[in-house]
């Protein structure tokens, strides 16, 4: 039973955010890094993939819904979202296989929290919305079924971080790596005997010059600009995301 577990999600291609959590003291020495999906959609994909890869069995992947859409552009069914379209062929085949093949759902045990359960966005359906406000029947539905001894589920999907119970199971979304809404850096949780939402700062202006420089996207400084300095505010996403909970 690893004791403490660093959870990042939706890193989305951005290096130099991964990179700077990846050397936060508590994450180099977790014994488990779970990485909850939306792992290469961005701007990066490529060195995003090789430097989780060289983390070996410390690394848990799980999918999201970009990882699968990333393998779908591949094989010919376009993204509506241009970056993913280019990451998609940026990726090497063994890349593209181990996105194919990553599971939607890991549960784990986790010393002081017991059954984890780590996901995307549900453990039901990896781009179903749920959110902070969202109503305890809304919760009751994406959870039925998920067996009783699972008392934490961890999720993503909306790239803000909060931690909230649900009838006594307690869900943590650690926030995003790459895409943060409501805060410049990158964000991510720490479990383990309890839980920790953790926020990584950086140089933000720096980290978009070099993923301008260093990225082959085209609009590679339009996207940093807009994604890594948290241009969007957890009220601009949660009145976007809000009607896709069922509201």
């Amino acid at each position: 039973m690893p004791e403490r577990v660093a959870v990042l999600s939706d890193i989305h291609g951005a290096l130099p955010a991964l990179e700077a959590v990846l050397a936060e003291p508590d994450v180099a020495t977790a014994d488990l890094i779970v990485l909850t999906g939306d792992i290469a959609a961005g701007p990066q994909p490529v060195e995003v993939l090789d430097l989780l890869g060289s983390l070996g069995e410390r690394a848990c992947w799980v999918g999201g819904n970009a990882d699968r859409e990333l393998v779908k552009a591949r094989a010919g069914k376009k993204s509506p979202i241009d970056v993913s379209n280019w990451a998609a062929e940026q990726l090497r085949d063994d890349q593209v296989a181990r996105l194919a093949a990553l599971p939607p759902t890991v549960t784990l045990p986790v010393a002081g929290l017991g059954e984890v359960l780590f996901c995307h966005a549900t453990p039901r359906d990896d781009e179903e919305v749920v959110l902070v406000d969202s109503r305890l029947d809304r919760w009751a539905e994406v959870f039925a079924g998920l067996p009783a001894e699972v008392g934490t589920v961890v999720c993503g999907h909306t790239h803000m971080p909060f931690t909230r119970l649900v009838d006594r199971r307690l869900v943590v979304n650690p926030g995003s790596v790459g895409m943060p809404y409501g805060g410049a850096g990158a964000w991510w949780a720490l479990l383990g005997p309890g839980v920790q939402l953790r926020r990584t700062r950086y140089d933000v202006d720096a980290a978009c010059a070099r993923v301008a420089a260093e990225s082959g996207f085209p609009d590679a400084a339009a996207w940093s600009a807009e994604y890594l300095p948290s241009h969007h505010s957890d009220v601009d996403a949660l009145t976007v995301f809000g009607p896709r909970d069922g509201r």
